[in-house]
């Protein structure tokens, strides 16, 4: 029985399919998107969009479903994925080739793994700054600040209409409150 052949880079450029991504050395296609995970993600998007705008706080590209390639053998999609404007002046175009500022991965049956450890590990590995999780199923969102080269929770949240956490400020864009209801979907 042979050795199995590592995919890179240029393989997945190949396939052809666009709901594909490189983990490990495999190519592995993407979960088929789920209204809740579209959801929460265009939520994001919307919360974090003051910090887009040219006259926004802090200046960030911020892209939805972006591949990041990490070295050849390692190039996932990240449901959302940010760029310091100081650090990267001019808007990035294709494959992304610079280490993200921010991560967001939003958890989706059946690839729970590939989002809680194995990204959270890359990502860390590869010094991301900032991560967050988000589970759609059980409405919490996991932010994570690198410190000395390991994350730690920075905040964490269960969301709960009952609860009555409503908004906070969350790093990396804490100049802006972020709604829980609105991201998770809750009708008011």
């Amino acid at each position: 029985m042979g050795a199995r052949k590592l995919k890179t880079v240029d393989d997945l450029l190949q396939s052809g399919d666009d709901r594909v991504e490189l983990i490990d050395g495999e190519i592995v296609k993407r979960p088929m998107a789920r209204s809740e995970h579209a959801l929460i993600q265009s939520s994001i998007s919307d919360e974090v969009l003051p910090f887009k705008r040219k006259d926004g706080p802090g200046g960030w590209w911020i892209m939805t479903e972006i591949s990041v390639r990490y070295d050849d053998r390692q190039c996932p999609s990240h449901d959302l994925a940010g760029w310091r404007k100081e650090r990267v002046p001019r808007r990035p175009t294709g494959i992304m080739n610079i280490i993200p500022d921010w991560v967001c991965e939003i958890t989706s049956p059946n690839h729970e793994r590939k989002d809680l450890f194995h990204n959270f590990m890359l990502l860390q590995r590869n010094k991301v700054p900032y991560f967050w999780v988000i589970s759609p199923e059980d409405k919490t969102l996991i932010a994570y600040r690198l410190a000395d080269d390991k994350y730690q929770v920075s905040f964490s949240v269960e969301y709960n209409v009952e609860q009555n956490v409503e908004k906070a400020r969350i790093p990396p864009f804490e100049e802006t409150e972020m709604d829980f209801g609105y991201i998770f979907g809750h009708e008011k």
